[in-house]
């Protein structure tokens, strides 16, 4: 509400300010991604394995959503039948996408996971054209070619605690391709359902795909500072991350989120060379210049962005 006054702001001014937040919030979502890159190297150094990590961050973001979603009384389902796609969105959108993109950055680093997982866009409009029926305009096939170009030169190249191996580059694209399902699934299920419905029940089903395949060592080796890095991913980097995104997008353009989110793996690789000394090679940075430019322009063909 606006107030009334000799120095109230003009009425005009309600949307700016509210414009303005969104950005904001956005921004926040995408530095909190970003600081995944931070917590995974962190806990892979201490010897946790890369599902195990997936596993625990979607676990404990998952118990969050669901205390939020029954708090505001969001746990109902419309349709039973929908719980089989939320089924099959968690175990694309989640146990693949986590288990992926820290085996990438296990196998490669930071900064090449973080950069190939930017490839999603160009999986999307290949994707969305296949299944469905969306015309893939030469727009969007030439941002999928810049964005080919792009993996191209930065797994050719190297760096410093970058290491383009097969295993670092087929991670960080399956993270990619995972990811696309945020774009994909995201267009009917929050249309239909609340964020905060969608994660209760995806995270934990995510996190129930990935338990055949750890062995829960962090129950038993994990000191209280491991425990911290992983209770800081699962509420800040996952629970809260998402959650400022999608506030945010109540009143920012989708494609102007996606503008500003690309910051995401800037950030991650920033972080990455000031903790880790992780730097890119000329070759890898132009790379991932390449890539970066192909999802921002995706944002103007048309195509909405996941949280990742």
């Amino acid at each position: 509400m606006v107030r009334r006054g000799p120095t109230a702001a003009p009425a005009s001014s309600a949307p700016k300010r509210s414009s303005d937040l969104g950005h904001a919030l956005v921004l926040a979502a995408a530095t909190l991604w970003a600081l995944l890159g931070v917590f995974s190297q962190r806990l892979l150094s201490a010897g946790i394995p890369a599902l195990e990590i997936a596993f625990w961050r979607a676990a404990l973001a998952g118990a969050v959503f669901i205390f939020h979603a029954g708090l505001a009384r969001s746990l109902r389902l419309r349709r039973r039948t929908d719980l089989f796609a939320f089924v099959a969105f968690a175990l694309v959108g989640v146990t693949l996408f986590y288990a992926a993109l820290n085996l990438a950055i296990e196998a490669g680093g930071v900064s090449l996971a973080f950069v190939l997982l930017y490839t999603a866009p160009a999986f999307v409009a290949v994707l969305a054209a296949i299944f469905l029926d969306e015309r893939l305009t030469p727009l969007k096939a030439g941002l999928v070619g810049l964005s080919l170009v792009g993996v191209v030169l930065v797994s050719g190249s190297g760096g410093t605690g970058v290491t383009p191996t097969w295993q670092a580059v087929a991670g960080g694209l399956t993270a990619g391709a995972s990811y696309s399902s945020y774009y994909l699934f995201g267009k009917w299920a929050l249309r239909t359902y609340a964020p905060v419905t969608v994660f209760a029940y995806v995270m934990p089903i995510g996190a129930i795909g990935l338990a055949p395949f750890i062995g829960f060592q962090a129950v038993h080796s994990a000191d209280a500072r491991e425990w911290l890095d992983i209770l800081l991913m699962a509420l800040f980097s996952t629970y809260l991350a998402y959650l400022v995104y999608y506030t945010g997008l109540r009143t920012v353009e989708a494609s102007r989120a996606v503008l500003v989110a690309t910051i995401e793996p800037v950030l991650a690789a920033l972080f990455a060379a000031l903790l880790f000394g992780e730097r890119l090679s000329a070759l890898g940075v132009l790379g991932g210049v390449l890539v970066l430019t192909a999802a921002a322009g995706a944002a103007t063909a048309g195509l909405r962005r996941g949280p990742a």
